[in-house]
């Protein structure tokens, strides 16, 4: 199969056409066109609470399947299941139910926001279940998703925290930070004991200040953490979306949705980790006191919004796709439109809203 257009690669964009041979890229080849279509690879969004009025926080495996697909429509052809902080009898649900997605290739993993955070940077975390690092708790999530499990993030200031970010790492399970009050230094502590991720950068965490850094600076500087950014004009001004890829280069930054159930859904009220979120005009809030709240974002709109903040297109595309693929451990299989790699793909039309989606050679329906 051919498809040809503009070709987003992660070193520049080839006019000419994309090989498909079974579910990989065969080539991809430059050449004459004559539609100008973008052909861009299929986004990794790697922190997405649910969409589509479906939600990934319950643990409800046909919820999942719905949100899963709701995104796959967006472009989004690999994507982690995030839960908020919860109980742990509802983290072990979870776990159980997600981890045969995780085999059938529907969720590329789990990733628990929680509960080990901050009380006092908890944003849309519920208070009540918020608690200090459990190895035990860990050990029975880790064994029975038997590989399931992919991310965790955790509050460094808490105690026991760079025991469980060591702990996870040594098992192969991404520790990121966030939702933190953590200093300068102990955000520094976190990204020595094996940290490599920080969690939705800027929001949940102490501000930055020039006497008191904190993690913003510390993440942004770590030459070996990825730092989530929320592109959707909420969580992050533009000039501040544009100024922290300057810091991290688009190899350092990941495009994420942080999204929930009220994605691609009407404003009303929604549920998120036992807490009423409002949405109006796009924009998720907590009813009880106003806090962002999750977003209402999609991948494709994320890649719009990070585009027109000025970030190019292909910087933008390593942003949603090959730079969040390799943060995951999938850098040499998804998030990138190179030979031999799964033929994971999106079409986007001049305005980059989405005409088609093509996942491991197939086109979704």
């Amino acid at each position: 199969m051919r498809i040809d257009g503009r070709v987003v690669t992660p070193t520049g964009v080839v006019t000419g056409s994309v090989e498909v041979t079974g579910t990989r890229i065969g080539a991809v080849t430059p050449g004459e066109v004559a539609d100008p279509q973008w052909i861009v690879p299929g986004f990794v969004d790697m922190h997405n609470h649910g969409g589509g009025g479906d939600t990934f926080t319950t643990g409800d495996p046909d919820a999942a399947v719905r949100a899963a697909a709701f995104h796959l429509r967006h472009g989004t052809t690999t994507l982690f299941a995030s839960l908020v902080s919860s109980p742990f009898p509802l983290m072990r649900a979870a776990t159980s139910a997600f981890a045969p997605l995780v085999d059938a290739g529907v969720l590329a993993g789990i990733h628990f926001e929680g509960p080990y955070l901050s009380t006092v940077r908890c944003g849309a975390q519920n208070p009540d279940f918020l608690r200090d690092p459990s190895e035990e708790e860990l050990t029975a999530l880790l064994t029975l998703g038997g590989g399931a499990v992919r991310m965790v993030t955790i509050a460094p200031e808490r105690p026991g925290a760079l025991d469980a970010i060591q702990f996870l790492v040594a098992h192969g399970v991404i520790a990121a930070v966030g939702h933190t009050d953590a200093t300068y230094d102990q955000t520094l502590a976190a990204v020595d004991a094996g940290a490599s991720v920080g969690t939705h950068v800027f929001n949940g965490m102490r501000p930055p200040h020039h006497r008191e850094p904190g993690p913003v600076f510390a993440l942004l500087g770590a030459a070996s953490v990825v730092c989530e950014f929320v592109a959707d004009g909420v969580h992050l001004h533009d000039g501040t979306l544009s100024f922290a890829t300057t810091v991290t280069g688009a190899d350092r930054a990941a495009l994420v949705t942080d999204a929930m159930a009220a994605a691609g859904m009407p404003d009303g009220a929604y549920d998120l980790g036992g807490q009423e979120v409002t949405v109006s005009d796009r924009v998720a809030r907590l009813t009880r006191d106003g806090a962002i709240a999750g977003s209402t974002l999609t991948m494709d709109a994320a890649l719009r919004q990070a585009v027109g903040a000025g970030i190019p297109i292909v910087d933008a595309c390593r942003m949603a796709a090959t730079t969040p693929a390799r943060a995951i451990g999938l850098g040499e299989t998804v998030g990138s439109l190179q030979p031999g790699w799964r033929a994971d793909l999106a079409i986007l039309d001049a305005d980059l809203r989405v005409v088609r989606v093509m996942r491991a050679g197939s086109w979704v329906s």
